[in-house]
């Protein structure tokens, strides 16, 4: 029995509830945490292509689950400046939100949320939550979003580096992704000196995402319009940035010449005629691609046409505190992956469930040497099923946000 009360939480996020990691990795959360008797209030920031209907439906998943949500409108442009704006309208919601009925924790997603948490902190005493979710301005880096040899970005890397230090000194307490990130922490001297560090991956709902099935993978080839003996490959979520887009595709072309009916299945809301483009440039034929948005309650039913998941990662310093969403839902639909090492725990979690492949490095040998393997991998879904639950089961992630929960001060009423 975990001890203290339930606590009244502010919960901010700058991805918004519409998008596909607020509804995987943010609602899911906050709905067993009201169960547990918080009480959350979540600001996030919606962006304007979103229709009415994906709004709506966000509204009545917040009602359902007991969340009072207050979104506020996502800006773009100009650059910076807009996420400043973004950030001092969550700063003014969140402390009349606070003055109306004081807030026991501030739970901060990332960065920019974390600016409003230290503020609550230093203005009202209100312990905040650091979630950092990786890296943050190094990503901005590293996805080169961000140039550092534009004096203006080079300006706020050193801005968020600041805040950063800020952030890990001044939590109640911290949360990486990663087993790695913590240990890049805890070498800077967290935990002992600092704030405790929890380790909560990217959690999946296995109940959402359960195994697949001979009669869902034939349902879902047919749908598709996909042979049923043909090998299917898929790719989930945002396309390019630090995601190596063209390493993927270079991969299935090895795979194609294989098996010339391979289909690469990639689900994601990114515009088709950049991803059909890429594929063109790499040498590979607009029929070998599938490529479909999707919303969460869609993705298992499209992914259960794959024989394997596949994704490809920049192996850079800030990937180190990364845990791709879409790992965990491949591995609890019990769907192999091949995927490449210095990226989280990937390596470790792959190596532990025996559950996919790592490839050696980027070219065409060590993609055939992961084919082979991939093809003689023998199923052990215990042990697959074992190790998914031990990283990302929902419960798990909802019982270690529980748990930071109550170990603050005594609630306000």
């Amino acid at each position: 029995m975990i001890q203290g009360s339930a606590r009244r939480v502010l919960y901010l996020s700058y991805d918004g509830m519409t998008d596909p990691l607020g509804a995987s990795q943010v609602l899911p959360y906050l709905a067993g945490l009201t169960k547990r008797g918080h009480r959350i209030t979540l600001i996030s920031f919606e962006k304007p292509e979103r229709s009415g209907q994906e709004r709506a439906a966000i509204a009545q998943t917040c009602v359902d689950g007991g969340i009072e949500w207050h979104p506020l409108a996502y800006h773009k442009r100009p650059p910076l400046l807009s996420s400043m704006y973004d950030v001092r309208q969550m700063w003014r919601l969140a402390s009349r939100l606070h003055r109306r009925r004081p807030f026991d924790l501030v739970h901060c997603r990332s960065y920019l949320p974390s600016l409003v948490g230290l503020k609550m902190k230093r203005r009202f005493g209100v312990p905040f939550v650091f979630d950092m979710r990786g890296f943050w301005a190094d990503e901005r880096v590293d996805g080169g979003i961000w140039n550092l040899s534009n004096p203006l970005f080079a300006a706020v890397y050193r801005y968020f580096k600041k805040r950063e230090t800020e952030f890990l000194a001044e939590a109640h307490h911290i949360v990486s992704l990663t087993e790695e990130g913590r240990k890049i922490l805890l070498d800077r001297g967290g935990d002992e000196h600092g704030p405790p560090i929890v380790v909560i991956p990217c959690c999946v709902d296995f109940d959402a995402f359960s195994p697949v099935t001979p009669e869902r993978r034939t349902a879902a080839r047919h749908d598709l319009g996909i042979d049923a003996d043909a090998t299917v490959a898929a790719y989930l979520g945002s396309w390019g940035s630090w995601y190596m887009t063209g390493e993927m595709l270079d991969f299935f072309k090895v795979q194609l010449e294989r098996d010339a009916n391979a289909i690469f299945l990639i689900v994601s809301r990114e515009p088709r005629d950049q991803i059909i483009a890429d594929a063109r440039r790499h040498g590979i034929a607009v029929d070998r691609l599938i490529v479909r948005p999707a919303s969460r309650a869609e993705v298992p039913k499209l992914v259960a046409a794959a024989d394997y998941g596949l994704f490809f990662i920049l192996p850079v310093f800030s990937k180190k505190a990364s845990s791709p969403t879409k790992m965990g839902e491949f591995l609890s639909l019990e769907v192999p992956v091949v995927a490449n090492r210095d990226v989280g725990d990937v390596e470790p979690i792959l190596r532990e469930s025996g559950a996919g492949v790592v490839v050696d490095a980027f070219d065409g040998a060590s993609y055939a040497r992961a084919l082979d393997q991939l093809e003689t991998l023998k199923p052990d879904i215990k042990r697959w099923r074992a190790a998914a639950r031990r990283w990302f089961d929902l419960d798990t992630g909802i019982d270690r946000y529980d748990a930071i929960y109550r170990s603050v001060g005594s609630p306000t009423q």
